[in-house]
């Protein structure tokens, strides 16, 4: 199938399921469906790093904050311009400001795809438990200049005040509604681009750098590269998917935006559903997103990284190939004699 054709198809799906939510009128559906949302870009941005070169990522968390603070930052700068620009620049951003979240989303994008470029250079040359301790100092660093970076609301955190609705043409909806088609669109895009990446030169340039690199690198492979576009393509979507967020929940601090549920649900999801090919991120995050939606209802949210940690560990042990390498080896075993 061409990538056109699965872009349209995943669209098109994607209307249905809003088309849906509209019709069950059902707020908490939106605020639930956009965290799992959100987990699927996280997730299919990290496999293209983790699963398709195999570097282990644990910064996720970092570049979903830096897509949250452009947001934060851009839209401080945009509710009063005369203050912080000079009167002529003031005066000519006027008409584009406020920008729209698609705009913030677009403007993260570009920076965490440029730190993940960055990182890339200063840490790929590393290999294996080092390369994923250096994503890890790179988290802690980005935490510590947002902390002190007071135009943001450093280590107090910042207040976003979004509309009760918008107009989307001659249609108004809730806000809600509105970020989660946001992300709903996100994630079709972020889906589309893996199984692109994975059905072209480039992602057969990544298993052999997943494979055996020093192979690689001895039979022409330019492994620096592919892995630098690798960290600049996962940082841009993960950056992206942290944007719309300040909106979502009205106030964002260091602590929570740069926690550890974002950092270890990345990584976990991708392995539960499989890290070879782009359904195993979506599989593993509609799962454990939901029960982790279902568990914060239900029981409280203080159980959900308990829920990641079992279902980690125990497909670590049962299925180290997650969900997808389970119906791999099932029909392998079906069509044996």
């Amino acid at each position: 199938m061409r990538s056109w054709l699965f872009f349209c198809i995943a669209l098109s799906i994607g209307a249905i399921v809003f088309a849906l939510a509209l019709l069950l009128r059902s707020d908490y559906l939106f605020f639930a469906g956009y965290v799992v949302l959100q987990f699927v870009v996280l997730a299919t941005a990290w496999n293209i790093l983790g699963g398709y070169c195999g570097y282990v990522n644990f910064g996720s968390a970092a570049f979903f904050a830096i897509g949250v603070y452009t947001s934060v930052a851009l839209s401080k700068l945009g509710a009063n311009p005369a203050r912080y620009l000079p009167e002529f620049l003031a005066g000519g951003l006027k008409p584009l400001l406020p920008l729209p979240i698609p705009a913030l989303q677009l403007a993260a994008g570009i920076i965490a795809g440029i730190i993940g470029l960055g990182m890339g250079y200063l840490t790929l040359r590393l290999r294996g438990v080092f390369f994923a301790i250096a994503t890890l100092a790179m988290a802690v660093v980005l935490q510590t200049l947002i902390i002190n970076w007071d135009f943001v609301g450093g280590s107090r955190g910042a207040y976003i005040v979004r509309p009760a609705n918008v107009a989307l043409g001659p249609l108004a909806i809730g806000y809600i509604e509105y970020l989660f088609l946001i992300m709903l669109l996100l994630a079709v895009i972020a889906l589309t681009i893996a199984r692109l990446i994975e059905r072209s030169r480039l992602g057969y340039g990544f298993a052999s750098i997943r494979d055996d690199e020093l192979a690689a690198e001895a039979c022409g492979v330019p492994t620096l590269r592919l892995k630098l576009i690798a960290t600049t393509i996962s940082g841009g979507l993960m950056g992206m998917a942290g944007a719309p967020f300040p909106f979502y929940i009205g106030y964002v601090e260091p602590a929570a935006t740069f926690g550890l549920p974002y950092a270890v649900n990345s990584i976990a999801m991708p392995m539960i559903g499989g890290t070879t090919s782009w359904p195993g991120p979506l599989l593993g995050a509609i799962l454990l997103g939901s029960l982790q939606q279902i568990a914060t209802v239900t029981i409280s949210s203080a159980v959900n990284l308990l829920i990641v940690g079992v279902l980690l560990v125990g497909f670590v042990v049962i299925a180290p190939k997650g969900i997808l390498g389970l119906i791999e080896d099932w029909r392998h075993a079906r069509a044996k004699p």
